[in-house]
């Protein structure tokens, strides 16, 4: 018989009873629910909050952390602390919003919201799931004159961690608490934070009331199987959500057509730095407009594909400048050398030189918008499309080509291992463009080889193939457990060795583990009967191998 996938198997997952294989009957794909830990519910949206204030001593210093058992490592302490405060104070005079993305610094994860992670993430868009390795922080910092302070002024900032990237909705929330908070302090918190702990967990998919003192925010969490122009938040039950709910058009989504105003003859650069996962530093008169002008740089209409795992890009405030005209003025495009670090001068400076030919009907579209006064999220629709559409006609080619490296189904046979994936070879690549490129969804010119070839030397290359890769990976092995689903298993086992049989237990339970963790997608029906497979081979072995394999 061929190796029959060549790994040792695996103990059984959490929540498992240890006597307990995940083959040994039918009911094994049940698994047992743990009692919910303490701020289970408040842990499916925020990690915590933190106060920051300023020390005279100290300087920046972490004033509050709650819940009082959220585990931050100290590098992550003192990163809350040097990002809750924007790098010049002189134009900040008032209430300022913010946002900011760190990394997570060692240390172990609190347990309290895992359990969802798996469930919230397969059904979320990939830009909208929650993080591993990062951690989000929005921020209302508050700095106004105080002659009892010493320096003064006062100056704090409250501040919600999450891993989830909804900057609408966390700001719009602390829009809602943090003057409360800074009349009421530490009690008013605490009951902020009793009322998150009461809601329900974000579902991709559904929408959802959310009360917190007093007003009930409403919002529709994303879901993968969305169209781009998603339908807005319906509200529902009016009757019991007394006054009229707070209803946000979306968690995440930001205004892209007032945060590229400057920029907007430069929208296609910006593009390509993005897909090219090129590093890129934003300075602004302020944090709020730096850190939005990251976000949407960062965004998923900008970065859907292959560009999400490693952009790098870092946010400076500088002294405010002029308001922006009624026809915003753009900015020049300026050689890097001439950048100096005081140069507060409005400007893009960079030395790459772009591989496709800047869209004149898109800012054409945009400038007529602005003279007949187009609503902002009419032209913020214009921009997201236009970026999404230049995306998709990058990555169709692509995803086309990875799908003809797939094995054929009928390759995949029950008792051998599953033919491997060929490799992705960039010449044959290339070739398939020509005919098969993206000239066929997108009207812009230019040199597309040049940019896939900088885009396969890329960082973002390497992670969308291995995610690629990874799924289509998963989806051969959940197709070779629907063939053996469909084979004749006792006709099998007739004339094959103990040892064979026991190998083919082993295998099985292996992949039944792995599908139970969400990492095969399969259906349900499939590992019922993958449990009954494993129960009726089992079944034919001598009594002493079954005890053994029924109780591992």
């Amino acid at each position: 018989m061929d190796a029959l996938w060549g790994a040792a198997p695996r103990p059984p997952p959490p929540g498992l009873d240890s006597s307990e294989s995940p083959g040994s009957t039918p009911t094994a794909t049940r698994r047992l629910r743990r009692p919910p830990l303490p701020w289970a519910r408040f842990s499916s949206w925020l990690e915590c909050v933190c106060v920051v204030a300023f020390d005279l001593e100290l300087g920046q210093a972490l004033e509050l952390v709650y819940p009082y058992d959220c585990r931050l490592t100290e590098k992550e302490k003192t990163s809350i602390c040097y990002l809750s405060f924007p790098d010049s104070y002189s134009g900040c005079l008032g209430d300022t919003q913010f946002s900011f993305r760190m990394r997570q610094s060692g240390g172990q994860r609190s347990p309290r919201s895992m359990d969802d992670d798996d469930g919230y993430n397969k059904g979320a868009p990939v830009t909208l799931q929650r993080e591993t390795a990062h951690l989000f922080g929005y921020v209302y910092f508050r700095q106004v004159k105080d002659s009892a302070m010493k320096r003064g002024y006062f100056q704090k900032s409250l501040v919600l961690v999450s891993r989830l990237p909804y900057v609408n909705l966390f700001q719009s929330l602390l829009n809602l608490i943090a003057p409360e908070y800074f009349e009421k302090l530490v009690p008013c918190l605490e009951a902020v934070c009793n009322e998150i702990d009461q809601w329900p967990p974000p579902v991709p998919g559904q929408t959802l009331n959310l009360p917190v003192m007093g007003v009930v925010i409403q919002v529709r969490i994303p879901s993968r199987v969305d169209k781009l122009e998603s339908s807005p938040v319906k509200q529902f039950n009016q009757e019991n959500l007394l006054p009229a709910p707070l209803v946000l058009s979306s968690v995440n989504e930001l205004d892209l057509f007032r945060c590229f105003q400057p920029v907007l003859i430069h929208i296609q650069l910006l593009w390509e730095l993005m897909l090219l996962g090129e590093p890129l530093v934003v300075m602004a008169p302020s944090p709020t407009i730096s850190s939005e002008m990251v976000l949407a740089l960062t965004s998923s209409a900008v970065t859907t594909g292959p560009t999400s795992p490693s952009t790098t890009v870092s946010s400076r405030s500088t002294p405010p400048g002029p308001r922006p005209r009624d026809l915003p003025k753009q900015v020049k495009m300026k050689k890097l050398t001439k950048l100096k670090t005081l140069d507060t001068k409005p400007g893009l400076y960079t030395s790459y030189k772009t591989y496709l030919h800047k869209d004149k009907t898109l800012i054409k579209r945009l400038l007529k918008g602005i003279q007949r006064k187009r609503p902002s999220e009419v032209q913020s629709a214009l921009v997201r499309r236009h970026l999404l559409e230049l995306t998709q006609s990058f990555i169709i080619p692509l995803e086309h080509y990875m799908a003809s490296l797939m094995p054929l189904q009928r390759a995949v046979t029950p008792w051998k291992t599953p033919p491997q994936i060929r490799p992705f070879r960039q010449d044959d690549f290339l070739k398939t463009l020509e005919h098969a490129g993206p000239q066929l969804t997108c009207v812009i010119k230019g040199d597309w080889l040049g940019l896939y070839r900088r885009f396969f030397k890329s960082p973002n290359f390497d992670g969308w193939y291995r995610q690629r890769h990874r799924e289509m990976t998963q989806k051969l092995e959940a197709l070779h457990l629907e063939v053996i689903c469909e084979a004749n298993i006792l006709t099998w086992v007739k004339d094959k060795s103990e040892v064979e049989i026991v190998d083919l237990v082993l295998k099985l339970r292996e992949k039944l583990i792995q599908a139970q963790a969400h990492q095969l997608p399969v259906k349900e029906e499939t590992l019922r009967r993958v449990a009954l497979y494993i129960d009726t081979v089992i079944g034919s072995l001598p009594d002493d191998l079954q005890t053994v394999l029924r109780h591992p």
